[in-house]
C-alpha cells in the first residue's frame, strides 16, 4: 500500500537519493546533504508543533512510503508563509501603453516587473515522484494529499496558496530564459545561480537584478515563447493542480520563467469537497465481493504529527461512517469511531 506521512529523521539516506534524482532547476529538493538534513529537522519541528493558531515558518515536509518494501519513493510539501525571512521574488506578466496622438500609434507593450507579491502567502512544493512509480494514480496521491491537511487544519494556512512550477530547460540545465536576461546581471550560469537560492542566498537578486521593467518584445523568441510554460517533467503536475483549480495569474519565475499557480485554500475541490466522518473496521461489502472497480477516494486521518493519507477504491460513496479494512486502519494510524477525512481523487477519476 501506498501511504503519505510526515517525513523523519530515518529518511535522510531516502531524500538524498531522491534529491540526486531531480536535475537543475529543482530548488527547493537539492543535493546536498547538509541542507536534506537541515530541512528534515525543520519539518520534524513543525509537524511537532501544537496549538497553531496562525502560520509563521513552518516546513511541512511529507514522504510517499510503500509499506510492502518501506521504501521511500516520493516527497511533496507546503511551507506555511514564504519570504518572511527571505524575500521572496517573482516577476509579473503586465503592460506597459506607448501611445502618441500625433503618430496615431498605440502599442501595448508586455513587460516583466520585479516583485514581491507572494510575500506571507503559503506555498506548495517540493513535488517529486520516482519515475518508476508514476502510475497507479501515485502522483495524484502525492499531490492532493497537502490538500486533506490544508483542509483539516486551515488555521496554519494563508488564505491564498501558490505554486511555483519548475520551468523550461534543456537536458543541460539550460534555461533560455536565463541566456537571454539573467545571465547579463548575475554573469553566472543558471545551474550555480539555482544552487545559490535553494541554500536560502536571496540577497544577490535584490542587488544585481533590474529593477526596472524588462520589455519582453526586446528578449529573443526563445525566451519569450518559455514564459510561463513548465519543464516537460511538470506537465502533469501542472495538470493535476489545474484540476484542483489553481490558475496562473501570470506570475513567473525571475530564473527560468516557469509559472506560478495560485488558489484560494477554501476555493480548492479536494478542500472544498472533502469532508469528516466515522471510521468503521472491518469488511467493506466491495472488498468482500472482490471488487476491483469504483471510484477513487482520498481518505486521511485527523493528525498533525502522525498525519497519514491514502488512496482507496469503492463502488458505494461512503456516508456519515466508512468501513476500511483493518490494512487500510493501520496504514492510517486510526483505531475504530475516530475521524477521518474523505474526498473523492476528482471528478475525472471515475471509470
Amino acid at each position: 500500500m501506498m501511504v503519505i506521512r510526515p517525513i523523519c529523521q530515518n529518511d535522510l539516506e531516502s531524500l538524498c537519493r531522491l534529491a540526486d534524482k531531480t536535475g537543475i532547476g529543482f530548488t527547493s529538493l537539492v543535493a546536498d546533504e547538509a541542507i536534506l538534513k537541515k530541512k528534515i529537522e525543520g519539518a520534524v519541528r513543525s509537524f511537532a508543533k501544537d496549538n497553531v493558531t496562525t502560520p509563521h515558518n513552518e516546513d511541512y515536509l511529507m514522504v510517499l512510503e510503500d509499506t510492502a518494501t518501506g521504501d521511500v519513493v516520493g516527497t511533496c510539501g507546503i511551507l506555511s508563509t514564504v519570504g518572511l525571512d527571505e524575500p521572496f521574488y517573482s516577476y509579473h506578466l503586465g503592460t506597459i501603453t506607448h501611445a502618441s496622438r500625433e503618430l496615431g500609434v498605440h502599442n501595448a507593450i508586455p513587460t516583466l516587473i520585479l516583485n514581491n507579491d507572494f510575500t506571507g502567502c503559503s506555498e506548495i512544493c517540493t513535488l517529486f515522484l520516482e519515475e518508476n512509480y508514476r502510475h497507479s494514480k501515485n502522483g495524484q496521491l502525492l499531490s492532493k494529499a497537502r490538500f486533506m491537511f490544508m483542509a483539516q487544519f486551515p488555521e496554519r494556512f494563508t488564505e491564498k496558496v501558490f505554486a511555483e512550477m519548475r520551468g523550461v530547460s534543456d537536458e543541460n540545465g539550460v534555461s533560455p530564459l536565463w541566456e537571454s536576461l539573467g545571465r547579463h546581471f548575475f554573469s553566472i550560469d543558471f545551474k550555480e545561480a539555482d544552487e545559490l537560492t535553494s541554500q536560502g542566498s536571496k540577497q544577490f537578486i535584490a542587488e544585481l537584478m533590474p529593477n526596472n521593467p524588462v520589455y519582453v518584445n526586446l528578449l529573443p523568441k526563445e525566451a519569450r515563447d518559455v514564459l510561463g510554460q513548465v519543464h516537460q517533467n511538470t506537465i502533469p503536475a501542472r495538470r493535476l493542480l489545474e484540476q484542483e483549480g489553481f490558475r496562473y495569474e501570470n506570475y513567473v519565475d525571475i530564473f527560468d520563467g516557469g509559472p506560478s499557480l495560485e488558489a484560494r485554500v477554501q476555493d480548492i475541490r479536494a478542500v472544498r469537497e472533502s469532508r469528516l466522518c466515522l471510521a468503521n473496521i472491518g469488511q467493506p461489502k466491495d472488498v468482500r465481493e472482490g471488487v476491483s472497480e469504483g471510484n477513487y477516494y482520498l481518505v486521511s486521518n485527523a493528525k498533525v504529527k502522525d498525519f497519514r493519507c491514502i488512496l482507496i477504491q469503492r463502488l458505494t460513496p461512503p456516508g456519515s461512517a466508512m468501513t476500511l479494512t483493518q490494512e487500510e486502519a493501520d496504514a492510517l494510524c486510526i483505531e475504530s469511531k475516530e475521524p477521518i477525512r474523505i474526498v473523492e481523487l476528482s471528478p475525472y477519476s471515475r471509470r
